[in-house]
């Protein structure tokens, strides 16, 4: 009898697996992904979800954007992308934006280590390293308590954990300096034990969002659980596996991978409330993107399974493109914001493209290794 179930199985294996293989074509990856890069890029000074000035060059939303972007310069098989990126790094002295300590200001430096990482200039790292030792030598001692003094010094707000930590972990593996790594993964699981909620294995906004409610459900933001969990994958890719920093940050990922595989919509999208799908109909399309990066990420790195990911992959992939206008901008984006709100088919935002061309770059291994 187990025999029989063994062999049922495996020929399920072979007849599924295939078939999602095939649903998506790495060629039709990397054309959605140029689309968008390439509308984001004409679009660039534009402004978005009805505000008065474009995004500073070094702000957070930009930041965002070009951890995509790099990602897809890498791929695209043209250096015009990687020139334009760089372009940006020079006009700006290689500097983070104006926060010292704040994290969303150091989003920009996650570019930065990879332009370094081509063109092998240290004047690119130069500034930032000057910033990070400084604040190694001066951590922050405010309170991770909301609203208190000068509470934003560290990381007391889920999206944070995208923007600063990978830095940190792309200069240790970099400079070879564990200091930058201590650093890092202190301050990370001080967040981590104030803002992750162990039932639900997803992480609060901020602490103002604990023990409120939305419809009876509690309130976990998918932009901001996109922002973490993309954010592992990003520190992840820094670190050796066999150490315990690793491990660290893989324990939480794989949760957070498992909670997410069930709650995935329908359609494909993940619900602006993460728990709350009924009454988020609306698709959103920055987080889904970011969780189709994780979940294909993990499976390329061989620490997910295929056949009980891949669907969810498939699905999240396929209804991000299906929100790419016909000019290649990606809709659905929720504007700036730290909660669940609203998005439509007709506004974006640049981190919405940074989050698309980042899934896009996991998706494209995945599927081009299907084909080998």
């Amino acid at each position: 009898m187990k025999l029989n179930k063994f062999i049922i199985l495996s020929l399920l294996v072979l007849f599924i697996l295939p078939g999602f293989s095939q649903s998506i074509k790495p060629d039709e990856v990397k054309k959605e992904m140029k689309r968008v890069a390439d509308w984001q890029i004409e679009h660039f000074r534009d402004t978005y979800s009805g505000r008065e000035k474009a995004h500073h060059p070094l702000d957070w939303t930009n930041g965002a954007l070009y951890v995509g972007m790099v990602k897809w310069a890498a791929m695209a098989g043209d250096d015009q992308y990687y020139e334009w990126l760089k372009k940006i790094g020079e006009e700006n002295e290689w500097k983070l934006h104006h926060r010292q300590y704040h994290a969303d200001d150091h989003t920009v430096g996650q570019l930065y280590c990879e332009l370094y990482r081509k063109y092998d200039d240290k004047e690119m790292l130069a500034p930032m390293i000057k910033q990070f030792d400084f604040i190694r030598y001066h951590p922050s001692q405010s309170s991770l308590e909301w609203r208190t003094k000068f509470h934003q010094d560290r990381w007391n707000w889920c999206d944070a954990l995208f923007m600063s930590p990978p830095v940190w972990a792309k200069l240790y593996q970099i400079t070879g300096k564990k200091e930058y790594l201590d650093f890092m993964v202190k301050e990370y699981k001080a967040t981590t034990d104030f803002l992750f909620d162990k039932k639900e294995n997803l992480y609060y906004r901020d602490q103002s969002f604990m023990g409120k409610l939305d419809h009876g459900t509690k309130i976990f933001w998918a932009r901001g659980n996109g922002w973490v969990f993309a954010g592992l994958a990003n520190i992840m890719n820094e670190l050796n596996p066999k150490t315990k920093e690793y491990k660290y940050f893989l324990g939480i990922y794989k949760k957070m991978a498992k909670k997410l595989l069930q709650i995935q919509t329908p359609q494909g999208h993940w619900a602006m409330s993460l728990l709350g799908q009924e009454f988020y109909p609306t698709p959103e399309t920055s987080g889904s993107s970011f969780y189709v990066f994780g979940l294909a990420w993990g499976i390329n790195q061989g620490i997910l399974d295929r056949i009980t990911y891949e669907p969810a992959v498939a699905k999240g992939w396929n209804a991000m493109c299906s929100y790419i206008t016909k000019d290649g901008m990606l809709g659905y984006v929720q504007p700036i914001g730290a909660a669940p709100g609203k998005a439509w088919a007709d506004k974006s935002e640049v981190y919405g493209s940074g989050a698309f061309l980042s899934a896009g770059s996991e998706v494209f291994k995945l599927y081009s290794k299907a084909q080998k």
